[in-house]
């Protein structure tokens, strides 16, 4: 999630607010890995449910419109699963790191696609480095 996020940032996470309100695109949510105990991933949320996803060139497209966002350090050089149109379902979203030619993200098969009941929670505060603390922007 550089720059964003740095390796080694502690933060807190809000695990209350979705129980009471769907995740939003662009919010920087915290999910396990789930080939690797105690490993959690944060990654910011691309697609919603019900819609399709195809990264092409570089460019991240919803539902056949390129997304305008601009929260990649660099243009993306795979495009992974996503190169094919993904559709979510009901409860899935598709998630991209904001240093996205070296994360482990949506496009890689290992991770795909998350169901909602494996949102952990959205990023918050940042706690640690002291000279960083504050909350986290999503937008």
């Amino acid at each position: 999630m550089e720059t964003t996020l740095s390796d080694g940032d502690n933060l807190i996470v809000d695990k209350i607010s979705y129980r009471f309100r769907e995740p939003e695109r662009f919010e920087i949510v915290v999910f396990p890995y789930q080939y690797e105990e105690n490993t959690y991933y944060i990654k910011r949320i691309i697609g919603l449910p019900g819609e399709t996803v195809q990264v092409a060139d570089g460019i991240v497209y919803i539902n056949g419109e390129p997304l305008d966002e601009n929260y990649g350090n660099e243009p993306m050089e795979n495009a992974g699963i996503a190169g094919e149109p993904i559709t979510l379902g009901s409860d899935e979203y598709f998630v991209l790191g904001d240093n996205r030619n070296h994360s482990s993200d949506s496009r890689d098969a290992t991770v795909g696609v998350l169901k909602r009941e494996d949102l952990l929670g959205r990023a918050w505060i940042r706690i640690w480095p002291l000279d960083e603390f504050g909350v986290i922007r999503h937008e």
